[in-house]
């Protein structure tokens, strides 16, 4: 059915069945706390720029049984969703005009860059280190330095050294392959291009700072560690609580649920502070490239993993870290967010938030659905009712509904003939001035069968209409559907007669 997404207007909480879908939600993560290993854990879910719901459980410290629960404000490693913020760099300086493409390779920032590729020896030396295959899985960079682990402690310099000797895991752009050396690498090289110099400040400077989210971060102090929920191993023995070095961009960070609702909340462009424009902001979101086989994700973007769920794309990072383990994902199209933290592993079995959503998509779906707002009349419907044609081959019905809004009826013995009752009114939603839009209803059939051919409903549903100006008797003469290339449909002085057979 169509429209394949409902538009994610604003709804008035609380809604039972979104309330009967976050207890189910609640119930699959408080089951979820009898795994091994996983002493606490927090959750929230975000919808547009309202936090719908929080889930906390456990305790914050499992090795003390004195231990209070966690909040939504307790502390946890966060991991691979810290690949997020390189990516937000290159973004924002690319829209600043210090990167000039998102395609430009990591040379032009970094000279000394080199690596060996023998599986694309066709492909130019240039083309090994693109900016958005470094963000996005594609680089074809090895998972990490060669002979170094994730506390290495090495600088930029060195690490590009080790690089000059090394060869690329698959050829750029043509496979997903997971590397946590392109994150920080990227982060690193961009950061000797901004003002600060330094990567963790330019992240608190341009993106924790505005935001607010003054409880998440990269360095470990006592005062973080006495408000970290306690990491455990599937075992029960407790982690430590080490720093990653040089590798700090791709997995050092910490944070809360209520700070990670911050950044969802402005990811998915609703609420007041926006850290992209609009169409950034989309890109950031869009996938990349499938990722067929065995990868983990159906597609990869920037940073993205997106998983197919009931005919939506889920925007997810997920990381794990020794102790912790915590996913950050989003819905775009239904301005829907779902952050998890775990002081743990994540659980055996099914994964939960693929669970979550499956209790979440539907609710929200139909919820959206049902408070999808009905069409806006204009200020007067008399300059655009009427009977108009195109071309003496299809012709229409311009009248006032109910309400006063537009209603747009084909008619005709051929339409009569082949178009089903319910399908030949669309609805006109008025916009501004002489500018309307298609809205054929909340739901219907993407296409319908026409004789031979089909009759597509979800390419009508949202186009422009936009009528002419106003004669002298103060009418719209026509009007055209640009859209669905549809030109020149004029007002009729009667309305027509057909002769039958």
């Amino acid at each position: 059915m169509c429209p394949r997404h409902p538009e994610p207007v604003p709804l008035a909480h609380p809604l039972p069945v979104l309330k009967e879908a976050l207890e189910k939600v609640d119930h699959i993560l408080r089951q979820a706390m009898s795994a091994p290993g996983v002493a606490a854990m927090s959750a929230v879910v975000i919808h547009n720029d309202t936090v719908l719901w929080t889930g906390n459980f456990g305790k914050k410290n499992g090795s003390d049984p004195a231990s209070g629960a966690p909040n939504e404000y307790t502390m946890y490693r966060i991991s691979s969703i810290s690949k997020i913020f390189p990516v937000l760099m290159l973004y924002r300086l690319w829209e600043e005009g210090i990167v000039t493409s998102l395609d430009d390779p990591l040379e032009r920032y970094a000279s000394t860059f080199t690596i060996n590729n023998p599986l694309g020896l066709a492909s130019a030396p240039e083309q090994q280190g693109l900016m958005d295959r470094m963000a996005s899985q594609l680089s074809g960079l090895p998972r990490r330095l060669r002979s170094t682990s994730l506390l290495w402690k090495g600088s930029t310099q060195e690490a590009l050294n080790l690089l000059k000797d090394d060869v690329l895991v698959v050829d750029p752009g043509t496979r997903c392959h997971y590397s946590t050396l392109a994150f920080s690498l990227l982060a690193h090289v961009l950061a000797a291009h901004t003002a600060q110099g330094d990567y963790q400040r330019w992240v608190s400077e341009n993106v924790l700072e505005p935001l607010g989210m003054a409880d998440t971060g990269f360095d470990l102090t006592p005062a973080v560690r006495a408000r970290l929920a306690a990491g455990f191993y599937g075992s029960g023995r407790p982690a430590p609580l080490y720093d990653l070095g040089w590798y700090r961009p791709s997995g050092q960070m910490y944070s809360t649920a209520a700070d990670l609702a911050k950044l969802a909340v402005a990811l998915l462009g609703s609420g007041p502070r926006r850290l992209l424009r609009p169409d950034a902001a989309k890109t950031l979101l869009a996938p990349l490239l499938a990722c067929p086989g065995a990868y983990f994700a159906n597609e990869t973007g920037t940073p993205w993993e997106f998983h197919a769920q009931r005919g939506y794309r889920v925007v997810r990072k997920d990381g794990d870290l020794d102790g912790y383990a915590a996913t950050f994902s989003l819905v775009p199209p239904l301005r829907l967010g779902l952050v998890l933290l775990l002081a743990g592993p994540r659980p055996p079995g099914p994964d939960l938030v693929t669970r979550a959503y499956d209790e979440l998509l539907p609710a929200l779906e139909g919820a959206l659905r049902e408070a999808e707002p009905g069409p806006a009349p204009p200020p007067s419907a008399h300059p655009f009712a009427g009977y108009f044609t195109f071309a003496n081959l299809t012709f229409y019905e311009v009248r006032a509904g109910p309400a006063g809004e537009l209603r747009l009826r084909q008619f005709g013995p051929r339409v009569e003939a082949l178009v089903p009752p319910a399908f030949r009114t669309l609805a006109l939603r008025h916009l501004h001035g002489r500018v309307f839009q298609l809205h054929v209803a909340r739901e219907f059939p993407c296409t319908l069968p026409l004789g031979d051919a089909w009759l597509s409903l979800e390419a009508q549903h949202g186009q422009l209409v936009n009528f002419y100006p106003l004669d002298h008797h103060g009418l719209s003469p026509g009007f055209d559907v640009p859209g669905l290339n549809t030109y020149r449909v004029l007002r009729l002085q009667r309305k027509p007669v057909f002769k039958t057979q």
